[in-house]
């Protein structure tokens, strides 16, 4: 079984030999970690990348910094109430560490997004697509079979740990130089891409990272679930990072799609409720009832409820982490929190996941956003790699100049090139992907 008190370490990467500083210094090292995140150009940059909806226009919706913020939020509610509870057990040696599972699980999320690229998950989609199926292809016997598969199932969340982690050119060792449990927490899916056999795409680090993963695992205590492939179980506050984005993602979405009239009111009021029972949620329709009378602006209204439902979802998934603790730090509990709530909030929820799908993520400002994004990273990443594999011609010097000298694509090694491509283009932001695709294509002139 894992513990606690190993779990919870604040060693740094990139300074394991740094000596950990007073702990009552006015900021934690947990705290320190938040801060690093939220002042770094990285965070600032996903004010400027597609949450779901196109970026706005004259209604303000959520982007990928505002959504990281409110999961940040969520998270820390829901790691505190979880502390709370963790105090009241007898087998946790050092009950002090446990004011910290606020500031770490906080900290990773506002972190959980940060490796995602322009346009959403279809920027995920563009940039696996342009090695399996485009000019991607004539790369392909230039690198290992790992590091191959890292490419055609680029993914989001392996790429927020390698952005943390790794050191660019002209940058300090260990990347954000973040403590082991900070990086722990937010690694959800705990494998390399040599681990997927076929089943899925989802990963948790590039095989670049690999060895910084196994380092921060086997400091950790995390257990190892098989050997062949390498596979560990997740840290236990993962499972809370996770619960606080599946919580934002779905009942946030449904509050925008009702400020761009894609859900009428009644509809979205209907979703909302149905979370609570008369019976027995009597205190909140009370408090509704005195709320509304007060309250007459419709989308001031929708906000109350979206707020109602989450905090009642906070305290039903730390319930759900507690009841399965013992199997969470066996390495045995293999769903998401949310996925076992029970009762009229499981229906709600489900009913508000099959609602998205069918009018939301599938309406038509969504699906045009993400044909942009396939051709808009689609183009790029064809003009940066195919520079790179010719890299004497005049034309491919000067696409190649574009490149911030931070990106190594002067390194030996073919696969840490084509990373450092990969970065560049994943960074971005879509305004910034567009007007470089404009000036490539010379549409600004």
């Amino acid at each position: 079984m894992m513990q606690w008190d190993k779990l919870i370490f604040a060693k740094r990467l990139g300074q394991e030999k740094k000596e950990i500083t007073n702990p009552e210094e006015i900021r934690s090292q947990f705290q320190r970690d938040f801060d690093r995140i939220i002042f770094s150009s990285p965070f600032r940059r996903l004010q400027n990348k597609t949450q779901v909806f196109p970026l706005p226009g004259s209604v303000f919706v959520h982007n990928r910094l505002t959504h990281s913020l409110e999961v940040s939020s969520v998270g820390r509610s829901l790691a505190n109430l979880v502390a709370l509870e963790l105090k009241k057990r007898s087998d946790i040696k050092n009950k002090e560490i446990l004011n910290e599972l606020g500031s770490i699980v906080s900290a990773a999320c506002l972190a959980h997004d940060l490796g995602n690229p322009p346009f959403g998950h279809a920027g995920e989609e563009a940039i696996s697509r342009f090695f399996l199926q485009d000019k991607g292809q004539e790369i392909r016997s230039q690198v290992k079979d790992t590091e191959w598969t890292d490419l055609i199932h680029f993914e989001g969340n392996a790429n927020a740990l390698r952005l943390l982690t790794h050191q660019f050119a002209g940058r300090r060792k260990g990347g954000f130089a973040l403590t082991y449990t900070t990086l722990a927490a937010l690694v959800k899916y705990p494998h390399g891409s040599d681990a997927l056999k076929g089943k899925g795409k989802k990963y948790g680090y590039f095989q670049s990272e690999k060895d910084t993963f196994l380092s921060i695992a086997n400091e950790l205590g995390l257990k190892i679930r098989s050997e062949n492939p390498l596979i560990f179980v997740r840290h236990p506050l993962v499972y809370l990072v996770e619960a606080a984005d599946d919580i934002c993602y779905e009942i946030m979405d449904i509050e925008d799609a009702h400020k761009l009239n894609i859900l009428s009111t009644q509809k979205t009021f209907d979703l909302l409720l149905g979370f609570f029972d008369k019976k027995e949620d009597c205190n909140f329709y009370e408090q509704k009832e005195v709320v509304f009378k007060e309250v007459t602006d419709i989308n001031e209204q929708v906000a109350y409820l979206r707020a109602s439902v989450i905090s009642k979802l906070i305290k039903e998934t730390a319930a759900v982490f507690m009841y399965n603790h013992g199997k969470i730090l066996e390495g045995e509990f293999n769903t998401s929190l949310v996925k076992e709530l029970t009762g009229i909030s499981s229906n709600a929820f489900e009913k508000c996941q099959k609602l998205a799908i069918k009018e939301i993520y599938n309406h038509p400002s969504v699906v045009k956003i993400e044909l942009s994004g396939y051709n808009v990273i689609g183009t790029l990443l064809d003009e940066f790699v195919s520079a790179l594999t010719k890299p004497d011609s005049g034309y491919s010097k000067k696409i190649l100049s574009v490149i911030p000298s931070q990106f190594n694509i002067e390194d030996q090694q073919f696969y840490k090139k084509i990373m450092a491509i990969v970065d560049f283009v994943s960074g971005m932001t879509d305004l910034y992907a567009v007007d470089l695709y404009k000036d490539i294509k010379g549409i600004n002139l």
